[in-house]
């Protein structure tokens, strides 16, 4: 494929560009990405980059170093500095991470590993599951009539832990609507925090799996069962949980179910709260 005329930017030897692949759908990559895989001596690709997308990099070497949770994988440091080493090398290096690199995929650190020893880099955004894949799942983070608000968080820590450092009762007081990046290991806990900071057990809640693939699963449920829900349904990571009233716009919203054939569900889900705010 050749890219339409444009001053395209040029992936020389010895750099390491750190570019977001987006959520899984293909169609997602941007033009820049795909410039960067077209150009590539090297791509060192994260778990969550679909096969199709490395199709783009015939010509290129295809290094696998990704993470999953539970599973034997390699350690940041290690990743930081073959990267490091492969640029010495005169390579050409894209560094391919799901989603956005800069958002809760330890892209910073890899970056910085690299200036400090020397490496020039380029950053290439990328669209970030919690809007993109949500978006796919019928469910906008922002809607005029729910939240002028909305915080992502991630659901584990360095230590893979539900993340100490984060203050849940706050998130939960001051944010209408909450974007949990990896979230299931730990959605016991991290459900009750939102409880007992007063979010209501009938609180509106989607767990969104494998987003924009075939594979993509949705879960509609509650703060409440959220936990049971999940052990039922037989859901698996990656996945992003989103709290608050914006999962009710997947009513009307689900563009996929439409395309499908399936009817929305309700033309105005939010009117109850709207009718509600306009007569006090």
């Amino acid at each position: 494929m050749t890219l339409p005329s444009h001053d395209w930017p040029e992936l020389a030897p010895g750099w390491v560009w750190l570019c977001g692949a987006g959520p899984g759908d293909p169609g997602l990559l941007t033009l820049h990405a795909l410039n960067a895989l077209r150009q590539a001596d090297v791509v060192v690709y994260d778990a969550l980059v679909q096969e199709a997308i490395l199709d783009w990099a015939p010509q290129a070497e295809h290094i696998y170093a990704g993470k999953r949770g539970g599973k034997p994988s390699p350690l940041q440091r290690d990743i930081s500095l073959r990267l490091v080493a492969l640029a010495r090398e005169g390579k050409r290096v894209l560094r391919l991470k799901g989603g956005d690199p800069f958002v809760f995929g330890r892209g910073g650190e890899e970056a910085q590993t690299l200036v400090q020893n020397g490496i020039p880099i380029r950053i290439i955004p990328g669209i970030s599951a919690g809007i993109g894949g949500l978006a796919y799942a019928g469910i906008p983070v922002t809607h005029r009539d729910v939240n002028q608000s909305v915080t992502f968080v991630t659901g584990h820590d360095q230590s893979g832990q539900t993340p100490s450092s984060l203050d849940w009762a706050a998130i939960a007081k001051g944010s209408q609507v909450i974007v949990i990046y990896m979230g299931m290991k730990h959605v016991a806990q991290i459900s009750a925090a939102l409880i007992a900071a007063g979010r209501p057990l009938s609180e509106p809640v989607a767990v969104v799996t494998t987003a924009t693939t075939q594979d993509q699963q949705v879960l509609e449920t509650t703060l409440g069962t959220i936990v049971d829900d999940i052990a039922t349904s037989g859901l698996v990571p990656p996945a992003i949980i989103c709290v608050g009233q914006a999962v009710l716009m997947r009513q009307v919203l689900d563009w996929q179910g439409q395309a499908a054939g399936t009817a929305p569900r309700n033309l105005d889900p939010l009117n109850r709260h709207r009718d509600a705010a306009d007569s006090a």
